[in-house]
Order: C-alpha cells, then structure tokens, then sequence
C-alpha cells in the first residue's frame, strides 16, 4: 500500500521536523505500507511561515490548489490513498470530488477518533487565527456537541519547532492548558494542533495528561487510510459521486481550465 502524505509545511526548511516525521511515520504505518512524504513547493513560505500564512483566508486559498493538484498527481501516480496532514482540512471534500482514492483529513480523522476515547475533546493550538476555522470543521463535521473548546497554547510556530530539541518547556505548556481545559470545560480528550504539536508529544512521550488521551493526529490519519483502502479492495466501497458536493469533472475539462488558469 503506498500512501501520499502531504504536509502543510514547506518541509525542505524544516530537516529535523522531517526527519521526526518520517520516524514516527515508520512506527505507525502497517507492514506494507509505505508513506512517502511531500511538503509545500520550495518558495511557497519564503516571507512568511505557515503559521501565519494559514491565518489569511485568501492566502490558505492560493496554497491550498497545491493540495488539489498533487491528490491528482498521487492519484495518477498510482498511490492507494492521500493524506491531507494539516489539522485544518483544506478542501477536504473538494479534493474528494477529484480522485477515487480515498482522501482522508488530519483533522477529520483527529477528531472522530477523538469521539471513540471520550464524550467531549478539545483542540490545543499554536495558531491562535486558526480557532475560528476550528470551531467552524467541529460544527461542519457534525461533532458540536462532542467537540469542546479551542484554546492557544500560548506559545507558536518558532517555540514548537524548537521543542524538537529542547522539548521541556512546550510539554509543560501543553500540560498546563490542557489540565485547565479539564477544569473548565470538562473535556476527556485531547488534539495537537497543528501536526507539528501532536508529533512533539509523542516524540516526549505524552500520551496522555493524567486521565486525559493526547490524539495522535499523524497515527489517526495513517490508520484511516489503511482502512478506506482495505475496504475498498475488499469490498468496493469508495467516495460517493451522488449529489453536487462530490460531481467528478472529466480529466479533460480540468487540464483545459488548468491551461486557461496558468496552473500547467
């Protein structure tokens, strides 16, 4: 099974968050299964890092066409399944109504398992723009009354980053916020986010906060792919082309508007 593990973050700047992924990625993944890493383009967060850039809409936009481009590409390639790594799922249902692989969201996939561990979750990010868009996929995602608060970690981008070598005080952080939302909002379980805060807390060893279970956004998006993609080897199940939201366009109208757009 070969899975196209797209990541949000221009990974070729980032050696040692790469080479965390690609470790943990290995403990995850089910023998035979093979994860091939891709980040943004070269050039895509020159002026800014994607924790800022994925605070703009617009921006998010004009990044996100690489998503829907390289589900194509992986789909062309061969690749069993895609995997949108980036808790916000941009254009996950989009992306779905390009392929016939199955395409599965971080996001998505996070807090669905979080639903199976606990009655109520919580999201902990270092992206503070971000909460709106999170609050907003809990309710798209019919999950309201599971998903809890969406709180800052209080620290950001750079302060994760630098956890993969010193991680003491982002773990201590995470702890702190996590036991306050326990207090105040009663959840029983808890998202990372982004894929960068979730991969530093299983590289530390939390799994847990007391009672409280730390989802493995990364190990979450893995397993559910591995599964949509036995299920449709075993029993044709796939994506369904029902209705507008999931209508294919042919493969010629899409490369004559990728022309027209100066996307090819």
């Amino acid at each position: 099974m070969r899975l196209w593990h797209q990541s949000f973050a221009q990974l070729d700047k980032l050696p040692v968050y790469r080479a965390a992924l690609e470790e943990h990625l290995r403990k995850v993944a089910a023998p035979g299964t093979e994860v091939s890493l891709h980040g943004m383009k070269p050039g895509t967060h020159t002026t800014m890092q994607p924790g800022k850039d994925i605070g703009f809409p617009y921006v998010q936009h004009l990044h996100s066409l690489q998503f829907l481009e390289s589900v194509m590409q992986a789909e062309a390639e061969g690749y069993d399944a895609y995997l949108l790594s980036t808790l916000p799922d941009p254009y996950l249902q989009l992306a779905q109504s390009l392929v016939d692989i199955p395409v599965v969201g971080f996001g998505f996939s996070s807090m669905h398992t979080a639903c199976y561990l606990g009655r109520k979750f919580g999201i902990v990010t270092f992206i503070p723009d971000m909460i709106p868009y999170y609050e907003e996929n809990i309710r798209k995602y019919g999950l309201a009354q599971m998903g809890g608060p969406v709180r800052h970690l209080g620290l950001y981008f750079d302060d994760v980053q630098n956890g993969f070598s010193n991680p003491g005080p982002v773990v201590d952080t995470f702890k702190r916020v996590v036991r306050e939302m326990v207090k105040e909002h009663g959840i029983d379980s808890v998202i990372p986010g982004e894929a960068p805060l979730g991969l530093l807390m299983q590289r530390a060893g939390v799994q847990r906060v007391d009672e409280v279970p730390v989802i493995d956004g990364t190990a979450t998006t893995v397993k559910a792919a591995e599964m949509l993609v036995g299920l449709r080897q075993t029993s044709g199940m796939r994506v369904t082309r029902q209705g507008y939201f999931y209508a294919r366009p042919s493969a010629a109208r899409i490369e004559e508007l990728m022309k027209f757009y100066n996307r090819i």
